[in-house]
């Protein structure tokens, strides 16, 4: 047998190791743990599907996708070191994240680790609206604004509820309080005046003098701008202490856990959220994948999956992974996806953005038949 020595044998060794593909490294980053897992779990869930999907189709200009999961439990702090973390590791996308309070401060990471982000939920406009006053032109995001849901809520107030007392709810986030106050703008616009604003702290368990302020002001609508945990439970203690209240909230109630939290309070809660993506008859077979992979895919699931096969199509047309190179093919053109037609303004936000009103009942948001 022909033996290699010295440099021959060290080039045939490393030709040896290198894959049949190489590897091109991107990012889901949301929270994994905490109490707003259930949205971390739709994100790297509609993530992980893209990439299996990608890569039994040839990957991203003939190289595979390998996804890194980050979790940054909503908190900024995190969601920095996440950044981080995905600008070290290499990463050239990164699906996320889903709180704007974690999406906004990533982005500067991202910008000079040159690593393009979309964000399938990140609502809050100073996301795209500051990155672009920046000069940074690789933040994009496949879901629509807080004041486009906030003026979709408050034009449905006006119109079905015009003598309600309303009380406004937010939690101090970016995200909560930012859609609270464009909800506010909307009302204020149409002459409706809130009896009621206040602010809380997400990790409040016991609601009980909020809630008796709100019965002295004969509150018989909260507006709450905030997460599906602190939702449940203020609904849910309101009706036990004999608060008669209807609540509307916005996308951020979207996971069953809603439900499981709050239970039949939960029945009659109005919210905003953009037309459900899993229930369009031309997603059924994709939704059935995802129901054959033991989940159901509810959410921001497919708004992940959507950003991650958007940036993979506009590399593919970049014919590079180069961010600058991606965001001008993803302003290029419409890209049909799974949460619809998908078209970039300048800021990075979709054209024409779209909010529905649904009503839960028994478990699930169904759209409203008002």
């Amino acid at each position: 047998m022909k033996r290699i020595y010295g440099a021959a044998a060290a080039a045939a060794i490393a030709m040896m190791a290198v894959p049949a593909f190489a590897q091109i490294k991107i990012g889901s980053a949301g929270p994994m743990t905490g109490q707003y897992a259930a949205f971390g779990e739709q994100m790297k869930r509609g993530a992980e599907m893209a990439v299996q999907e990608i890569n039994a189709a040839g990957g991203v200009n003939g190289q595979k996708l390998e996804l890194l999961i980050g979790d940054d439990a909503c908190d900024p702090k995190q969601a920095t070191a996440v950044a981080n973390k995905m600008v070290s590791d290499k990463a050239v996308f990164v699906a996320g994240h889903f709180c704007s309070g974690s999406s906004i401060p990533a982005s500067d990471i991202y910008k000079e680790g040159k690593i393009l982000q979309i964000t399938p939920a990140s609502t809050n406009p100073k996301l795209t609206d500051d990155a672009l006053a920046k000069g940074n032109t690789t933040v994009f995001r496949t879901c629509g604004r807080d004041d486009v849901q906030g003026t979709t809520v408050g034009n449905y107030l006006l119109k079905h509820y015009p003598k309600a007392r309303v009380a406004i709810l937010q939690d101090k986030s970016p995200y909560g309080k930012g859609v609270a106050d464009e909800t506010k703008k909307a009302l204020n616009k149409g002459g409706m005046r809130e009896v009621m604003y206040e602010a809380y702290n997400d990790t409040d368990k016991d609601f009980t003098a909020l809630i008796n302020k709100m019965k002295r002001e004969k509150i018989d609508m909260i507006v709450l701008g905030g997460y599906h945990t602190a939702a449940a439970l203020i609904i849910k203690q309101a009706k036990e202490q004999g608060l008669p209240t209807k609540m509307v909230g916005f996308d951020a109630l979207e996971t069953a856990e809603f439900y499981q939290l709050g239970g039949a309070a939960t029945n009659g809660v109005l919210m905003s959220f953009p037309p459900k993506a899993e229930d369009d008859p031309k997603n059924a077979d994709l939704v059935k994948k995802f129901r054959d992979a033991k989940y159901n895919p509810e959410g921001y699931t497919l708004f992940s999956y959507a950003a991650v096969k958007a940036w993979a199509q506009a590399a593919n047309k970049a014919k590079s992974t180069d961010p600058a190179a991606v965001a001008a093919a993803l302003r290029s053109q419409t890209y049909d996806s799974a949460v619809g037609p998908l078209a970039f303004d300048q800021k990075g936000d979709i054209k024409n953005p779209v909010y529905d009103i649904y009503v839960w009942k028994d478990g699930k948001a169904q759209p409203s038949s008002k």
